[in-house]
């Protein structure tokens, strides 16, 4: 048993500082997609209300002046395409997901701009296997993960450890996700 615990205290260890940067992503990255019916972890939506006098309806010159609107709230460089899903409507699609939409009748129009959210894009991204290489390095800290769980439950002994206290958290660590699997 000595030779267990000598062990599980070096892999527990080395595992535990050689992986803490994944575990932060993996743990950030877990909580915003647990509550994507709250927010957009990836993206800031801005929604800016504005009024032009621009002429937007169908015509040879539509894209000049939508060009020229679009020096006036954003970028022109940005421009993609527009179309009319109504008769008295345009939507203008922009680089990156932002859209604006403009009542041609009266000029009332709405820009959506999507920004990425910092940090929790880049983390988001990783959680979803951007790569080959990405799905490997993710598979081997699942596992160091298992390791760093089993082996955890040999470094201490006595009343805190697997006979003691460290026993009755173990079996309530694992019935809690039962019960919720039993439940859902």
């Amino acid at each position: 048993m000595k030779l267990i615990r000598k062990w599980s205290r070096i892999l527990h260890r080395d595992f535990g500082f050689f992986f803490v940067g994944a575990t932060i992503i993996y743990g950030l990255s877990g909580i915003a997609l647990n509550h994507m019916q709250d927010w957009n972890p990836n993206y800031v939506v801005e929604l800016d209300d504005f009024t032009t006098d621009i002429q937007l309806n169908k015509s040879p010159e539509v894209t000049v002046n939508i060009l020229n609107l679009l020096d006036k709230i954003d970028d022109r460089d940005n421009y993609k395409k527009h179309y009319y899903p109504q008769s008295d409507y345009i939507k203008i699609f922009l680089k990156g997901g932002s859209s604006v939409i403009v009542n041609t009748e009266t000029g009332e129009g709405t820009a959506e701009f999507l920004r990425k959210r910092q940090i929790f894009y880049q983390v988001n991204y990783l959680h979803y296997n951007p790569s080959e290489w990405w799905m490997w390095f993710s598979d081997i800290f699942a596992g160091a993960l298992i390791i760093l769980a089993i082996t955890g439950l040999f470094l201490l002994k006595g009343k805190n450890g697997l006979a003691g206290r460290g026993g009755w958290l173990t079996v309530a660590g694992i019935i809690i996700p039962i019960i919720f699997l039993m439940m859902s």
